[in-house]
This record gives C-alpha cells, structure tokens and sequence, in this order.
C-alpha cells in the first residue's frame, strides 16, 4: 500500500513563497514518476509539474520561472518550491506518482495567495 502525505499548505501574499513537500511511503519502485496538480474552486484539476527518479522535469507554462520541483529519491519525497505566488495560483494542491502502471494520490494541501 502507497501512501502520500503532503505538508506546507497555507496563506501567502502575492510575490510571496511558499514550499511544499510529498512523503511518499510503502512499497514503490525505483522506476516512477512523481508529481504535483492542483484543482482551484470551480475548475478542473491541472497538472502541475512532474519529475522522474531521473530528475526529468515537466511544467505547465503557467508556473514556468517561477515553480521548481525537486525529489529526494532517498527518501521517496517530492517537493515544489513557488516563487512569485499569484492570486490564480490559489488551489488545493495534490501530489501524485506513477509506478507500475498505478497512480497515487495525496490527500491534498490548500495554498491560497491573497491579493
């Protein structure tokens, strides 16, 4: 059983920061994919930005410059660092990663930026 918990969620000001991280736990293989979405009030759920055990990297243009995602695959967690936070950025953010032909969820963090 995989689990994923999430952790650095929170209030920030526009042009502010914010960390987030992803603890990943059970049984994974080295091969696999982990990432980050988000789903705003009354939108669809996004991709956010992905990184593979080989530190690959995928971003949407709307947080290119100012996110980065990292991985620790010592310790199966995967992190986003938000720079230059926007009102828009303000979402439930759910880190997710492939493996094995399955996908995993987090529970979820909110991340609002106020204006």
């Amino acid at each position: 059983q995989v689990q994923l918990v999430e952790s650095g969620g929170g209030l920030v000001q526009a042009g502010g920061s914010l960390g987030l991280s992803c603890a990943a736990s059970g049984t994974i293989s080295r091969y696999n994919v982990m990432g980050w979405h988000r789903q705003a009030r009354g939108k669809q759920r996004e991709l956010v930005a992905t990184i593979s055990n080989l530190a690959t990297t995928t971003y949407v243009d709307s947080v290119k410059g100012r996110f980065t995602i990292s991985r620790d695959n010592a310790k199966n967690t995967v992190y986003l660092q938000m720079n230059s936070l926007k009102p828009e950025d303000t979402a439930v953010y759910y880190c997710a990663l492939w493996a094995s032909g399955q996908d995993y969820w987090g529970k979820g963090t909110l991340v609002t930026v106020s204006s």
